[in-house]
């Protein structure tokens, strides 16, 4: 059991570190002041994968990965044009005041909304998926699987607090939003092919 939980959370968190999702969490923990209700937002969006892909185990390799792929890159296209627009100035703008202005409860559940969309059918949940299906010991890969992406997720939060300290938040949003663009177009060229 412990042997699988290891084998999963070292693959997992090396697959996971140079994900999208990781740089929508360092995105999202630049732009909230809060760090902790983003961390746990996008553990529970990453927990909720993890979740299903123990459950459906190497059935969620069956689902149509050509339209979830153009879909999931159409929304880094728009999210990168959207963090360009509000990437201006140093987090006076409007989108900075309501960004201050939501709720702990907000922040949390916005953070998961954004992962439980970027990360459906994404390489480390299909992976604990065959994890699930290959060691035949659910909550060994399912804890193996969660402990890495809450893992990752905490050091994109740290990221994001270290880079905001040393450099501008509209320098952050801007390489953010480029990469955003970059993620979202070769997505949809990978599932155009």
């Amino acid at each position: 059991m412990l042997q699988h939980a290891a084998v999963t959370f070292f693959a997992i968190f090396l697959a996971e570190l140079p994900d999208k999702t990781m740089f929508a969490t360092l995105l999202l923990s630049s732009h909230f002041k809060r760090k902790l209700p983003v961390w746990l937002g996008v553990t529970i969006g990453y927990t909720t994968h993890v979740v299903i892909a123990v459950l459906f185990g190497s059935a969620l390799t069956r689902l149509p990965e050509k339209p979830i792929q153009v879909v999931v890159g159409m929304l880094f296209c728009v999210g990168g044009v959207m963090t360009w627009r509000s990437g201006g100035d140093d987090g006076d703008t409007e989108s900075g005041k309501w960004s201050a202005s939501l709720s702990n409860a907000r922040v949390v559940w916005t953070a998961a909304s954004v992962i439980l969309v970027a990360e459906f059918a994404d390489l480390t949940q299909l992976a604990t998926a065959g994890f699930a299906a290959r060691f035949n010991d659910p909550i060994a890969v399912g804890v193996g699987a969660a402990l890495a992406l809450s893992s990752v997720s905490g050091l994109a939060v740290l990221t994001g607090t270290w880079l905001q300290r040393h450099v501008q938040l509209s320098v952050i949003q801007r390489v953010a939003a480029i990469l955003f663009v970059v993620i979202g177009v070769s997505t949809l060229g990978f599932a155009l092919l």
